[in-house]
């Protein structure tokens, strides 16, 4: 049986150009597993706490050799000797040290650096494919639980337009992708997504817009006028291509409604269009009018992380017509998703790893999920690097649904 044998941590850059931390874990025959951790733009304020060096000039107050040191002083010491293969104990053993509900002590950083990394050792051990040790713990934590985890390539929701937190707010909506719901094969499914995001270029620049830069993710960084139009430019370019939307083809939203909600007054305010000021009811119908009018499929964080309410009404609204996906709702966390579960408020979980910081805790978040016959979504971060374990993750899991950005930078099309 293999050990853990050593941790190496360092701060290294991510797609942003903002610092991360990368692990390297080694095991006692020489096998090592490496591991990057991601970090969000458009974060919940219910997520796992992502520790950056504040008080220090050194990349602004944006560093993470705290997050470093707390492994190699802390964590390694305590996990150092232990199998490999049991990573719900190792993964376990992090959370007593840190002891906080949000992984406030070392990061949640510091902590889901060393958790994957463990896990891509133990595959390299093996001499397999990271998604086949994935799955097998997968099993073993789901138990005689009746959850079909039949490893499956993923259906890809690719980022095609965005805004908000993304795209310097050039729209209120964050992001706006293509979804291949057609396609036969993921190879078929990709190739229609390039075609796409090409021929959606081609318009923007006919149309006078900007192509040529980019958001955080990929996605084009129009001005738009009004947030309907990047629906009717991605209807458009679906079309160029030949294909039917709503046929061959859907829509997918990320609203990121927590953006432009206003807790003191709960109300929604969108500044595109002439401006509108939407109360949590209003908010359901203006996309429920979105779907409406358009091939939408999928929506997500369509309204504010805490409007429970308001995500009851629109489960109610639309739940039985498209996916309604909970991303800051839900933050990976059981115990949230177990809170839609009871007042029926969505009807799908967008999975990020670094939101509850473990490998062994995301497991629990999917299982429960998929328990209670909600889709999953597994899905990057908008700081992103080459480190393709969500690829693995989704096809473990068989999650069936993948959301990577666009196809235009190399942290998204690893």
């Amino acid at each position: 049986m293999a050990i853990l044998k050593a941790l190496k941590a360092r701060q290294v850059l991510d797609s942003r150009g903002r610092p991360t931390v990368e692990v390297d874990a080694i095991s006692d025959c020489g096998a090592v597993g490496r591991a990057i951790v991601p970090s969000g733009a458009s974060t919940g304020k219910h997520e796992a706490l992502e520790l950056r060096d504040a008080h220090s000039p050194v990349y602004d107050g944006l560093g993470v050799r705290q997050a470093v040191d707390n492994i190699s002083a802390i964590i390694a010491p305590e996990v150092a000797g232990m199998a490999l293969d049991d990573q719900a104990t190792l993964d376990s053993a992090m959370l007593w040290l840190d002891g906080t509900p949000n992984k406030s002590r070392l990061g949640a950083n510091a902590i889901l650096g060393v958790s994957l990394a463990v896990a891509h050792a133990a595959a390299a051990v093996r001499k397999e494919e990271l998604y086949v040790h994935l799955n097998r713990l997968l099993i073993e934590r789901a138990g005689m639980d009746d959850v079909d985890l039949a490893p499956r390539l993923p259906l890809p929701m690719v980022n095609m337009i965005s805004g908000g937190l993304h795209a310097g707010g050039c729209l209120d909506i964050q992001d706006v992708l293509f979804v291949p719901i057609a396609a036969h094969t993921y190879s078929e499914a990709l190739e229609q997504t390039v075609r796409v995001y090409r021929a959606l270029g081609g318009i923007l620049v006919a149309r006078g817009y900007e192509a040529a830069l980019v958001g955080d993710e990929g996605g084009y960084g129009p001005r738009l006028e009004y947030n309907d139009l990047a629906f009717e430019l991605l209807v458009e370019a679906i079309r160029a291509i030949g294909l039917e939307p709503g046929r061959d083809a859907g829509i997918a939203v990320d609203a990121a409604a927590s953006r432009f909600h206003d807790a003191r007054s709960g109300r929604y305010l969108l500044r595109r269009g002439g401006g509108q000021s939407l109360d949590s009811d209003e908010m359901v119908e203006l996309l429920a009018g979105w779907v409406d009018r358009f091939p939408i499929v999928s929506i997500e964080d369509g309204l504010a992380e805490d409007d429970w309410e308001g995500w009851i009404a629109l489960t109610e609204r639309l739940g039985k017509r498209v996916q309604l996906l909970g991303d800051d709702l839900f933050v990976t966390q059981t115990a949230r998703i177990e809170q839609g579960v009871v007042d029926r408020a969505a009807n799908a979980v967008l999975i990020k790893l670094n939101q509850v910081g473990t490998l062994t805790e995301t497991f629990d978040a999917l299982l429960f999920a998929q328990r209670h016959a909600m889709r999953c979504v597994v899905s990057a971060r908008s700081g992103e690097t080459e480190d393709a374990t969500i690829a693995d993750l989704a096809v473990a899991s068989n999650a069936g649904q993948i959301k990577i950005g666009a196809v235009a930078r190399s942290e998204r099309l690893a």
